[in-house]
């Protein structure tokens, strides 16, 4: 059986994180009209207490986001977007000093606001929309994610698209993007890889991702995976939104075996719980405790 093994030096911005296991980004939206929470945490206080909770659970990384991905809701510019995430970015470095706080965005505007307030990794789930947005991440030395969206513009949807090989595409072009990213001054440490599940792929996109992740990680980029409750997961098993779970945390401990380093999630403890005990099993975690037939 062949063990996963972590290469080190993973870190965002000033912040090391633990090596020894996948870290678990815990998902915190400040938008009326996300698929999955409904709007939950767009309020200032349930949106903290949502963090509270979320690095109660365990989590390495919060990420923060003020615009709903598809193309459903409503339609948020920059400076909505703005109001929604800099100051709630600021009272979460204030209030959590040593997690990991992630914005979602795709505006350079947005991005260079939340790094002032002390973000330390920009989520760029619309591959370089904004180019940017690198170069803010490289001024501010901070780590960004390259995403894969087949070419998709900023919260479109995807109709009948087509690959000869989804898998060599977005290895081919997630390495690139990666690399450019170090080119620019993006610190190498802080660059992640995300195939980027349901954005420009359809559910056979998204199984044989998982099936052949082996290949991103190959190349040697940390690769993060926002698999959580995702339509790939309800198409698969035919369930619903609020019964995605079971199929989300499955995909999960596949894609820790495989070699993952970062979750996206919404069941932060849950998510948590599998990695560790994924990385236990492949051996590059000791168990919390050992007493079993020692007494």
């Amino acid at each position: 059986m062949t063990q996963l093994r972590f290469v080190p030096g993973l870190r965002f911005g000033q912040r090391e994180v633990t090596q020894d296991r996948a870290l678990v980004m815990a998902i915190v939206n400040r938008t009326r009209d996300s698929f999955y929470d409904r709007g939950s945490t767009f309020a200032d206080d349930a949106a903290l207490a949502k963090v509270d909770d979320a690095v109660a659970q365990g989590a390495d990384i919060v990420d923060i986001g003020g615009v709903r991905a598809g193309s459903h809701g409503e339609s948020v510019d920059a400076a909505e977007e703005a109001r929604r995430v800099v100051p709630f970015v600021a009272e979460v470095r204030a209030r959590h000093p040593e997690v990991v706080i992630s914005v979602d965005t795709w505006r350079h505007e947005v991005g260079r606001a939340v790094c002032r307030e002390g973000a330390d990794l920009i989520n760029d789930t619309w591959a370089g929309a904004d180019p940017l947005l690198a170069e803010v991440a490289a001024e501010f030395g901070v780590g960004i994610v390259c995403s894969h969206t087949g070419g998709a513009a900023p919260r479109t949807d995807p109709h009948r698209v087509r690959y000869a090989d989804v898998v060599a595409e977005v290895v081919d072009e997630l390495v690139g993007r990666a690399e450019r990213m170090v080119a620019l001054g993006v610190p190498g440490a802080g660059v992640l890889i995300d195939p980027t599940h349901d954005f420009g792929k359809n559910t056979w996109h998204g199984l044989e991702l998982l099936r052949r992740l082996d290949e991103l990680v190959a190349t040697g980029w940390p690769v993060l995976m926002a698999l959580s409750n995702k339509d790939f997961v309800g198409e698969t098993l035919d369930a619903g939104v609020d019964e995605r779970v079971d199929g989300t945390l499955a995909a999960t401990a596949v894609a820790a075996w495989t070699g993952a380093r970062v979750f996206r999630a919404h069941q932060v403890g849950q998510t948590r719980r599998v990695v560790e005990m994924v990385a236990s099993i492949a051996g590059t975690r000791p168990p919390a405790v050992v007493r079993r037939a020692l007494a």
